[in-house]
């Protein structure tokens, strides 16, 4: 194997593959990506056996072949090479080792044979429809933060998607919960989504399909079954490994008679609780919102350091009442409204709260509250 490639179009490459690789692995070759050069391109491989990318760029081939070399180092070499630089990688003699030359520098990387790197088969798809990279964009971005870190409840630990009646027709939503939070946000079902099977994309799968989305507009071509789901946009292809489990039945905890509404500018109210709650060392702490007409007051009391209010106007013309929220979950969410206008529904002090966007009905959040 003999390739040429510059620089910038390697590293930008090796990114996008080497972050799936685990920095531990108990078998080696997961630490290497798998390197394919052949008809003008170069292909690089990286899995964990749970996800695989797969990414083809344009180089100048002298001589095909394959290798794998240990992602990491390869990253990080290429990264540190001047910009413009014209990279060499190449096998010699010795095909135990992958050669990278760049100008005056030489580097002679320890590798592993192709034949040895596992391959994910994505298995039978059933269903297969198109998104916009957006919109896939956006799904992701508004439930992610709410997905659930505890892994003995791993059946929350990634973002349930699924086709949902919603009238007039279908939708296709996503919905993330961590019990203590939820995000529900709608996109209008695409062709051949119909009847396909629930499914819950793992986390990390979804903070890869982020970074990969990032500044892609164009369609994704999305391929699912009950166990794998497959992503292709430009030259690159993501194939993940589901959670098997059920996703709970989300709605039962989404509030449907919560009828003392506040309205109140997103913005305002994020910058004010992130203000009052710099008294708290912990995020966590709660923030009281007390709610009377025409006004809310946000307090955080820490009694280590002190304690913090701050008034905003809202609209609001129910009894007056109070409650409390985490700092943090209510700062994820509010982060989440693209509107200048936000509206809370509450019902009591003791009852999860319901906060919608004023420009974007597709998109609810539930948050549960918390003893002040």
């Amino acid at each position: 194997m003999k390739i040429t490639i510059e620089r910038g179009a390697l590293l930008k490459s090796l990114n996008h593959v080497q972050s799936v690789v685990e920095r531990r692995n108990t078998i080696p070759i997961l630490s290497n990506v798998l390197i394919r050069a052949a008809d003008g391109e170069l292909i690089l491989t990286a899995t964990d056996l749970d996800i695989e990318v797969v990414e083809s760029v344009a180089a100048n081939v002298s001589q095909a072949g394959s290798i794998t070399a240990p992602a990491q180092t390869l990253y990080d070499i290429v990264r540190k090479l001047p910009d413009g630089a014209q990279v060499e990688l190449s096998i010699g003699a010795d095909e135990g080792r992958l050669s990278l030359t760049a100008g005056r520098s030489r580097f002679a990387l320890q590798a592993l044979p192709s034949e040895d790197f596992p391959v994910m088969s994505a298995g039978q798809l059933s269903h297969h429809f198109t998104l916009p990279g957006e919109a896939l964009a956006r799904l992701i971005d508004k439930t992610r933060f709410a997905i659930s870190t505890e892994e003995t409840r791993y059946y929350l630990n990634g973002i349930y998607f699924h086709a949902a009646d919603k009238a007039p027709g279908q939708v296709l939503r996503a919905v993330a919960t961590d019990a203590h939070r939820l995000a529900q946000v709608d996109h209008a079902l695409p062709a051949g989504a119909e009847g396909m099977p629930g499914i819950i994309v793992p986390r990390k799968t979804v903070l890869e399909l982020q970074k990969l989305l990032d500044g892609h507009s164009a369609d994704v071509a999305i391929s699912v079954s009950e166990t794998k789901i497959r992503f292709q946009f430009g030259e690159v292809v993501l194939t993940s490994k589901l959670i098997d489990g059920t996703f709970p039945d989300y709605s039962r905890v989404i509030p449907v008679n919560n009828d003392r509404l506040m309205q109140i500018e997103g913005k305002r109210l994020a910058e004010a609780v992130d203000r009052v709650s710099t008294i708290s060392t912990e995020k966590s702490r709660a923030v009281k919102l007390n709610i009377e007409e025409g006004r809310l007051t946000l307090s955080v009391s820490n009694p280590d350091s002190g304690n913090a209010t701050e008034e905003i106007s809202v609209s609001y013309d129910s009894p007056p009442m109070e409650i409390g929220f985490n700092a943090r979950y209510l700062l994820d969410i509010t982060s989440q409204l693209d509107g200048e206008e936000a509206t809370f529904a509450f019902a009591d002090s003791n009852s999860s709260t319901l906060v919608k966007d004023s420009e974007d009905e597709d998109a609810i959040y539930v948050l549960m509250p918390m003893r002040v």
